[in-house]
């Protein structure tokens, strides 16, 4: 019998745990599509952040090879490689092959980790066709190979390693082999690895740009380790979208969550990066396993330690990320809890004993009004933190909050009461634009408080310019916002009134981007906007209440029409955003063009419209090539107020003809970065952006 088709006493104590990952890989990585790809890339990564975090590790780099592999090296301690008494194997193979094996059980190895070291590396090496790990430790360099978690040995030819090469697994034996001398001192672990294809999907793939993002953010948490990202597959593109053979990011940063915070950050500053450190012990009590090999319950003191950068901005978006031992908790939890219940504290306290300057009158302030503008990376550290769930998304540790809230509002009250002039000033801007966003959620809520109690048959309930339309039916019903009076006249007659209300809007309504709630509300044509919607604004926005299943933005399709559109956009984003997530918000797409073609022989003429220039062309020469004539000169729209309305109904209103452009916000965050640069208050990155891109620009476009 081959060895490759024997099966041994020893095949079975190595895969016995592992055969149930390979059967239902979901449990231990969430899903086989690319998101799992990448969840077991981060387990393979996070055992080298852990190193660094432990003070034994300075440099990781991650390449993404051609082949399909990755590999992960850093410059660590490097697993152990003598022989644990115990399994009597060596500590490269049961860290590789035993779950619930490794470096964080013990307690003695990491004060505080990411994962559990051992866990993840034996997944990862179970759901892999092979996997090779080189250890560099006591002056030589180890090496051992697995295929879907068993060890054994590859016969690679000369075009290098892979997986589908010969395998011959280990009989009685492993054997941890020698392969290289290293300088005295050196030492670390190389890891490279190949996916199954038994196991995910044939559309999973890495993500470059989310590997890059997860390597700047762990950069940030972990002052002066630097991460190498690399992508050898030439799938990335340059600029004239030509192949890159290579693409290499570089991430250090010396700063630490202060400049996490500043990069964050998109609005310009009212205060500095603050930064508010501390720490505090809770008693725990947790099973350990006793001499005898029997669980105890045993209290064990936890010290939990606060690293906290936060500072406020001009604007009024709230950005808060937490961390515990640098795992990413989007959904919060106790950290979380514990921060804001100090902030509001603090913050309130200190508004409360200048409630005379500040003018506050009787009111309280709220979370949201302290939140406001904010942007803060919260970080906590503690040995075995509790979660809820498997995912890490939620920390469960009830103790943590309390400790979190006594350093915020410690560390927070000493930088608003310093005697120190710069400090001293920006805790009187800070205080002040907390209480104007205090008031101005009070007239937003007043504001819609007196909307909902005027009926919808009061003639004063709605704007007298809407033109309203007969349905009471949400989802049917539209709502075109039509710029100038012109379009309006043309779209009365050309709307279909059962279910298409018309607002007509003059011309550039306030660039909300840069003004304030209280502005935006003072604002004619955005107060209007808001009443004709009918479902608030801001916090408070109702998406249920919304009086129309779709928003229809009708400008012309010129520069200024653009523009307008814009500013539109900038309103819904700020201010109703939740109709911008659910699709209801679009963008009409009106002709620029109307061709008339000469039929002949007494059939009637037929009308083409066409979209862009470009289409125009390819238009005019088909005709040409088919012998076709049409009339000159082409009709060019520069308005919707140039159309009959049987034009505007057939091209851009009649449901059954037209074409719109559905807003969608796949990435809010990325939205925003672009409505900051486009309609911010920062001038010097949108002068960067024109200039940039005003090479690539036709003039004919412009109306002038």
């Amino acid at each position: 019998m081959a060895a490759a088709e024997s099966y041994s006493a020893r095949h079975l104590s190595v895969l016995e745990g592992l055969e149930a990952v390979r059967k239902r890989p979901g449990m231990y990585i969430g899903s086989t599509d690319s998101r799992g790809l990448m969840h077991c890339l981060w387990e393979i990564i996070d055992n080298s952040v852990d190193e660094a975090l432990a003070g034994f590790g300075s440099r990781i780099e991650i390449t993404l090879h051609p082949d399909g592999s990755v590999e992960v090296v850093d410059d660590g301690r490097g697993i152990p490689v003598d022989v644990e008494p115990k399994t009597g194997l060596t500590g490269v193979e049961v860290v590789m092959t035993k779950l619930h094996a490794g470096g964080k059980f013990g307690g003695g190895s990491y004060a505080a980790a990411g994962g559990l070291h051992g866990v993840g590396a034996s997944v990862v090496n179970a759901l892999s066709a092979r996997m090779d790990v080189q250890v560099t430790r006591g002056g030589k360099v180890h090496q051992m190979s697995f295929r879907r978690g068993e060890p054994g040995e590859f016969r690679d030819g000369k075009d290098g390693p892979s997986p589908d090469a010969p395998f011959s697994p280990f009989e009685q034996s492993s054997e941890l082999k020698i392969v290289g001398k290293a300088k005295r001192g050196v030492s670390g672990t190389r890891i490279r690895y190949w996916s199954d294809a038994q196991i995910f999907l044939k559309t999973a793939q890495f993500s470059y740009a989310e590997l890059a993002d997860r390597a700047r953010q762990t950069a940030f948490l972990v002052p002066g380790l630097q991460i190498v990202v690399r992508d050898r597959r030439g799938v990335q593109r340059d600029e004239e979208g030509q192949p890159l053979p290579e693409v290499e990011e570089v991430f250090h940063y010396e700063g630490g969550i202060s400049e996490f915070a500043d990069y964050l950050a998109i609005d310009p500053p009212l205060t500095d990066t603050w930064r508010l450190q501390g720490a505090g012990t809770f008693t725990e009590t947790v099973p350990v396993l006793n001499d005898k090999g029997h669980m105890v319950s045993t209290d064990v003191e936890r010290e939990v330690v606060v690293d906290i950068a936060l500072r406020w901005g001009t604007g009024y978006e709230t950005r808060v990320k937490t961390f515990v031992n640098i795992i990413a908790t989007p959904k919060g939890g106790t950290h979380l809890n514990g921060f804001e219940q100090g902030l509001l504290k603090t913050v309130r306290k200190q508004a409360e004993a200048q409630a005379r300057r500040l003018k506050m009158g009787k009111d309280k302030l709220e979370k949201d009004d302290v939140l406001a503008g904010l942007t803060a990376v919260v970080t906590v550290r503690l040995a075995e933190p509790q979660f809820e769930g498997q995912t890490k998304e939620v920390l469960g540790t009830s103790a943590v909050r309390q400790i979190v809230s006594r350093t915020v509002e410690q560390e927070l009250t000493a930088l608003l009461t310093s005697s120190k002039r710069q400090l001293k000033q920006q805790s009187s801007v800070l205080l002040e634009k907390v209480v104007a966003e205090m008031k101005s959620r009070i007239a937003a809520r007043t504001h819609k408080e007196n909307q909902r109690r005027k009926t919808a048959l009061e003639s004063s309930s709605l704007p007298a310019k809407l033109r309203d339309c007969r349905s009471t039916d949400v989802e049917s019903s539209e709502l075109f916002i039509v710029e100038g009076d012109s379009a309006m006249g043309t779209a009365i007659p050309a709307r279909n009134s059962d279910f298409q209300a018309l607002f007509p809007i003059r011309g550039k309504i306030l660039n909300v981007q840069k003004a304030s709630v209280g502005d935006m509300l003072a604002n004619a044509e955005c107060a209007a906007i808001i009443q004709v919607m009918g479902a608030g604004s801001g916090r408070s926005f109702d998406l249920s209440a919304a009086r129309y299943g779709k928003v229809v933005i009708m400008t012309d399709a010129d520069v200024d029409g653009a523009h307008i559109r814009t500013l539109l956009l900038t309103l819904f984003f700020r201010y109703m955003r939740p109709l911008i997530g659910a699709g209801r918000v679009f963008a009409a797409v009106p002709p620029l063009h109307r061709v008339e073609v000469i039929r002949g022989r007494g059939k009637p003429n037929e009308y083409v419209y066409t979209y862009s220039d470009a289409e125009l062309t390819a238009l005019l020469k088909k005709l040409e090539r088919s012998g076709t004539r049409y009339k000159e000169p082409i009709q060019r729209y520069k308005g919707l107020g140039e159309m009959d309305a049987d034009q505007l109904a057939e091209t851009t209103m009649d449901p059954s003809l037209r074409t719109l452009r559905r807003v969608t916000m796949t990435d809010a965050e990325d939205a925003e970065r672009v409505f900051e640069l486009l309609m911010g208050s920062e001038v010097a990155p949108r002068k960067d952006f024109i200039v940039t891109g005003a090479a690539g620009l036709d003039a004919d476009r412009i109306d002038a």
